[in-house]
């Protein structure tokens, strides 16, 4: 069994020894065919891609794609999380936060009227200079529980407000009751 696959080796080894004979016209040939290339007109490859970006093309679709994509941006349209501020309800009433924060670069208000998301509700500062956050937003009646993220580390009650029992992440947090009219 074992000669067989030696005698088969030796077999391919003679072929690839075997002299190669390569025609002599082929360079000439290759020459030719680079020499009747058009001419490279510079720009490279952001001018390539601009002008496959802005060539005109034909998108086909069909009804169920269209709706499909449809779709897709009415979702998108939907989660925008400044729409939770936008459309409030008639009965809610505009809510001040404010807290001092003099070495803070960022902060931000998060609660339950925000599903804790610190990104929806940045605060600003009350002047360019001033160590002073402030956050206006709509709130409907009811009890919230709420703090702000300083830095996105740092998590501080607030210290004009209740502090809220202590919960099962071990972060401090206030109150506060908005009440209805």
């Amino acid at each position: 069994m074992f000669e067989a696959d030696e005698e088969l080796v030796g077999r391919v080894v003679r072929h690839l020894r075997r002299p190669v004979t390569v025609d002599s016209a082929l360079d000439e040939r290759v020459m030719e065919q680079i020499a009747h290339l058009p001419a490279h007109r510079g720009g490279g490859t952001a001018r390539a891609a601009w002008r496959w970006l802005t060539r005109a093309r034909t998108v086909r679709l069909s009804p169920l794609g269209a709706l499909a994509i449809a779709a897709a941006f009415v979702v998108v349209a939907l989660s925008r999380p400044d729409r939770f501020y936008r459309a409030a309800p008639a009965s809610a009433r505009e809510f001040g936060f404010v807290v001092v924060a003099p070495r803070a670069a960022t902060v931000s208000l998060v609660g339950d009227f925000n599903d804790w998301d610190a990104a929806r509700t940045p605060m600003q500062r009350a002047r360019r200079d001033a160590s002073v956050w402030t956050a206006v937003i709509p709130l409907t009646p009811g009890r919230y529980r709420y703090a702000f993220l300083v830095d996105g580390v740092s998590w501080v009650a607030d210290p004009a407000a209740p502090v809220a029992r202590d919960d099962e992440f071990g972060t401090p947090s206030s109150v506060v009751t908005v009440g209805g009219s």
